[in-house]
């Protein structure tokens, strides 16, 4: 005797089917694969018209991130700095070799193009200055109000460095990069480099020393490295 399932139709799962005198909707796109760093840089060098987009989608966090770490979040020439850091990346792809990240690279080209727009300028110093007294008071909490003086007092001290031990603190200490890149921004050699780090954090330290308000801070290991 054969089995009552045997004789059962077999059953198929189908999609929906649109209601009588609906439409079918459109076809769903399915999105492309994002693209890793490997092949976004191999597109923008045989001229994929996709690539620049793509690598601006990319990169350009990062190129603010560098922005804001040397010149502040509210710097007015942020747009213009961020297209010319782009400019940049994009002419220079073939001389990436992935030494480094993708983040570094494009973050040691973001600080060349301001190190040198800034001398161009000669407004270096202007990135250690504090608010003009006509500025209205901040309506941050005293805390956070007192951390602020504080760090403007430290980055006034910085500014009265010589500038090249100025600048090598700022890119390797604030900005992490390191003494090879630092030497690659500011147009100096490695050696020297690690010269104006050193004599840069020696008088630095001694400007702190002397300053009642801080001095406290190297006391308890602060601003050692």
């Amino acid at each position: 005797m054969r089995s009552d399932l045997a004789t059962r139709p077999r059953l198929r799962l189908v999609a929906d089917a649109p209601a009588v005198g609906e439409a079918p909707g459109p076809p769903v796109a399915t999105p492309a694969p994002a693209r890793d760093d490997t092949e976004l840089l191999a597109a923008a060098r045989r001229g994929d018209a996709t690539a620049a987009p793509a690598i601006h989608d990319r990169v350009r966090p990062q190129i603010d991130r560098t922005i804001s770490r040397l010149l502040g979040r509210r710097s007015a020439d942020k747009d213009d700095l961020a297209q010319l850091a782009l400019m940049g990346i994009l002419a220079g792809i073939d001389r990436f070799r992935g030494d480094c990240s993708l983040d570094s690279w494009v973050s040691a080209v973001t600080a060349r193009v301001i190190y040198k727009h800034l001398r161009r300028r000669k407004t270096e110093r202007r990135i250690f200055e504090p608010p003009s007294p006509e500025e209205p008071a901040s309506s941050a909490p005293p805390a956070d109000a007192a951390t602020r003086q504080l760090l403007q007092r430290v980055l006034a001290h910085v500014s009265a460095l010589e500038e090249a031990q100025g600048w090598t603190f700022m890119l390797h200490d604030v900005c992490g990069h390191d003494l090879r890149e630092v030497a690659a921004i500011t147009g100096a050699s490695v050696s020297a480099a690690q010269s104006r780090l050193v004599r840069g954090r020696r008088a630095l330290h001694e400007r702190i020393a002397e300053d009642p308000d801080l001095a406290h801070f190297l006391q308890q290991g602060g601003t050692s490295r």
